[in-house]
């Protein structure tokens, strides 16, 4: 089975006015839907966050990997990295990550296993090992908020709105306001355990937010904040003082290894992190320093699905915990993070995912359903999704008439705050 052709399509999905430590999302959040063409007809998907250096780089990649067998994935990942590993590839500073070769990867990586596991008549999770499990929780995930519902609305107000999809559009600046958010959005998908955004408010607010949570919703719904790795060492051990007993874990109050590893000597919380520890080259001097407890994995970020699964075995095998991390995606990434968080025997933590903000969709039938806090395994050969082509153009269209090229959460809080500026630490 060999690559006839890859269409890249760049798509813009309505995001709320979300805030986090380098500024305000915009109204839209960029996706690129990856389609990997093959000479048998079956045509496999992906989903990854957009960029015009992504989308020109899978662009570019194109002409390298037609021809090439769906099934020789080693081959397909040294081809890629022959033409793009010359590049500077780091993470970043910002809270998303901005690595190119991992990104180019998994989208390809994933959209050949959708190839294959419809060839063979099996899903994706089979071709990973098989099931450790037929249904994946995942965690409520807060956000401060603007009030407004993003896309074409902006910071308007939809007022025919109502349950969740209203509560998504309201104002949340005070623990008072994200516990109101938190009852909404477990109301709607039954979440049995709550992650905060942090890193966009004063702490004081932040850890009264986390105290506000734990006293509405009771010891036995597991909490967890992540201050984007933008508080001082201070500040995160004299706030996770006051937070020790309430947090499920603490994820990124400080920035880079060696403080993390402190850290963790001076709080009695799990530390978890997808922004100190990101790679496989970093995973010895996280053992060196002790810098967390928890990786949290992300196949767009780790190099893809398979990788993802290494990672899982890294962790049991060092006594960290393991969970995934989440973008602003739609059903084809929620797909393959469901067959992943199915698949990997070694996962203590319900999964992130940011799928409740976004309205829109790209597949067929809507939005894949979270009951109770979990999502099953979808059903059919290999992500068991297929393409919604009205969506997509739809989408497409209006990533060409919004005029975002790519993610820029510092602009988009200018807009409203003309002196705000993003600082490698703030409190």
């Amino acid at each position: 089975m060999k690559i006839t052709d890859i269409y890249n399509t760049q798509i813009a999905v309505g995001d709320p006015p979300l805030l986090n430590a380098a500024g305000l999302h915009a109204p839209y959040a960029l996706r690129i839907i990856v389609e990997v063409i093959t000479d048998v007809g079956i045509i496999g998907l992906s989903e990854i966050p957009g960029s015009e250096k992504i989308y020109n780089s899978l662009e570019e990649l194109k002409p390298h990997l037609i021809g090439q067998d769906i099934f020789q994935l080693h081959t397909i990942k040294n081809l890629i990295q022959d033409e793009f590993g010359k590049q500077e590839d780091q993470r970043g500073v910002a809270p998303w990550d901005q690595r190119l070769l991992v990104h180019l990867f998994s989208a390809i990586e994933v959209a050949c296993l959708d190839c294959i596991g419809k060839k063979l008549d099996r899903p994706v999770v089979d071709l990973l090992g098989g099931r450790s499990r037929d249904k994946v929780p995942f965690s409520a995930y807060l956000f401060y908020k603007y009030e407004g519902a993003g896309g074409e609305l902006g910071f308007d107000m939809d007022s025919n709105a109502f349950g969740w999809l209203k509560a998504r559009q309201e104002e949340a600046l005070s623990p008072d306001q994200i516990v109101s958010q938190a009852k909404a959005m477990c109301e709607e998908f039954g979440f049995q355990s709550i992650k905060l955004k942090g890193g966009a408010l004063h702490p004081d607010i932040e850890c009264n937010s986390m105290l506000a949570l734990r006293e509405a919703f009771g010891p036995d719904v597991p909490l967890r904040l992540d201050p984007n790795a933008i508080w001082s060492l201070e500040t995160a051990i004299k706030y996770g003082k006051k937070m020790e007993g309430i947090l499920e874990y603490y994820e990124d109050p400080v920035r880079g290894q060696k403080k993390m590893g402190a850290l963790s000597k001076e709080v009695n919380i799990p530390l978890a992190t997808n922004m100190c520890t990101t790679s496989f080259e970093d995973i010895p001097s996280s053992i060196q320093f002790g810098s967390e407890h928890i990786i949290l994995s992300d196949h767009h970020f780790w190099g893809g699905l398979r990788a993802s699964m290494e990672l899982n075995k890294i962790c049991q095998t060092f006594g960290r915990g393991f969970s995934m991390h989440s973008n602003s995606h739609l059903g084809i990434s929620m797909a393959a993070m469901t067959h992943l968080g199915a698949a990997v025997p070694h996962l203590d933590y319900a999964l992130d995912t940011h799928y409740p903000w976004q309205v829109d969709e790209v597949i067929k039938g809507g939005k894949l359903q979270i009951e109770e806090g979990f999502v099953e395994v979808p059903k059919g050969p290999g992500l068991g999704v297929e393409l919604d082509r009205e969506q997509l153009q739809k989408l497409h269209t209006r990533f060409l008439e919004c005029g975002l090229k790519e993610r820029n959460d510092e602009v988009e809080m200018k807009k409203v705050n003309p002196d705000w500026k993003f600082d490698l630490q703030r409190w």
